[in-house]
């Protein structure tokens, strides 16, 4: 391949350019998860019990892009005992945090539901953070299938 002057000239002016505006070549590197930092800012490190919160997921995903899931969390919803925050979280993705929800004692109910999108066959954790301080949370197994191949 030969370069002409006029391409070697764009070439050298752009990488110039470039450089005075300070930008940098760098490799695209795939996300880590973060599942355990995510799980240990919203909790503060505070123990986390199974109970109070209903985790609805299909068992098997027949798409990834759209997973539906629903949580219930079993509360009065009174000035004395209510949630104050739902995180739904996942263990395979390149981010842990799926949604987080929000409630007062307004709501009447803390119940939500959304579609969530899956890399791959793993954990789906809802973790309610009560307005005493306390945690409660439910786990769910979701296996991802490719095309509808349920094997």
């Amino acid at each position: 391949m030969q370069l002409t002057r006029r391409q070697v000239c764009a070439f050298g002016a752009t990488t110039v350019l470039a450089g005075a505006m300070g930008m940098r070549v760098t490799p695209v590197l795939a996300a880590e998860n973060d599942f355990e930092e995510a799980l240990k800012a919203f909790t503060g490190g505070a123990e986390v019990q199974t109970a109070r919160v209903s985790l609805s997921a299909p068992e098997i995903a027949e798409n990834g892009n759209t997973v539906p899931i629903s949580v219930d969390v079993d509360s009065p919803m009174t000035d004395d005992d209510y949630v104050a925050e739902v995180m739904v979280i996942c263990d395979a993705n390149p981010r842990a945090g799926i949604a987080t929800f929000r409630f007062s004692p307004m709501c009447g109910e803390a119940a939500a539901s959304t579609r969530v999108r899956l890399a791959q066959t793993q954990n789906v954790v809802a973790v309610a953070k009560m307005n005493d301080g306390s945690f409660f949370m439910d786990k769910k197994v979701v296996k991802v299938t490719i095309g509808g191949c349920g094997g």
